[in-house]
């Protein structure tokens, strides 16, 4: 270990600075994989309404299904 002054402060810190560089990789990881299926799940929802109305189109059952949840209590 270092006997003078500034090589024990820069001992001292060097693990404190790893552990937040780790800490904050850790949670960047974290968030952006968060982000991602997010954003992929809003994409696969977008996708199934777009075949669900596409759907309703071609069979009318739109404005059954209105119906159906304008008088259905809870829905």
């Amino acid at each position: 270990m270092p006997t003078d002054f500034w090589g024990n402060a820069i001992f001292s810190l060097i693990p404190t600075v790893l552990f937040g560089l780790v800490f904050w990789f850790i949670l960047r990881a974290i968030i952006r994989s968060d982000r991602n299926e997010r954003a992929a799940y809003a994409k696969v929802e977008a996708e199934e309404r777009a075949k669900l109305a596409a759907r309703d189109a071609a069979t009318g059952d739109a404005a059954l299904r209105d119906e159906v949840r304008r008088t259905t209590p809870g829905a």
